[in-house]
């Protein structure tokens, strides 16, 4: 019954063209496609809709993931297109420099220009492995 079923991950945005605008000068992330509804579009292979709405901003937890194999390398690009690491001091979470280690992999968190708080995270090789396999097995799906 589900086995053509994708997934979308959904953000929103107070501002559209600013939201945009984001994900272009921090990213260079282009939309795959733009209408009334919002812009659609594909991160690693998984399509991300940015939509307008008032509660933009307002989750308090991370909103999506964006996973790398070289966290060290992203955060340093991201820093030089003005990008702001968030700092966590919670009970089982806390960063250094914007960095949470957790043994095997490490997580860093910021906000986009709509307020959502998107992480990075380097998994281990092991569960970036097991990632990439199950997205190869949905595309042939």
């Amino acid at each position: 019954m589900f086995e053509r079923m994708m997934a979308m991950a959904v953000l929103p945005a107070a501002d559209l063209d600013r939201a945009q605008a984001f994900w272009r000068d921090v990213f260079g992330f282009e939309p795959a496609h733009v209408d009334e509804g919002g812009a659609i579009y594909e991160l690693g292979g998984v399509p991300v809709l940015v939509y307008e709405s008032s509660f933009a901003g307002t989750a308090g937890s991370t909103a999506m993931s964006l996973v790398t194999d070289d966290l060290d390398r992203d955060m340093t690009a991201l820093r030089t297109h003005g990008l702001v690491f968030l700092d966590y001091d919670f009970p089982g979470l806390q960063t250094v420099d914007g960095v949470a280690d957790f043994g095997d992999g490490r997580s860093a968190w910021f906000t986009d220009s709509e307020g959502n708080i998107v992480a990075l995270t380097q998994p281990s090789p092991q569960l970036q492995s097991l990632a990439r396999k199950a997205m190869a097995a949905a595309s042939n799906g």
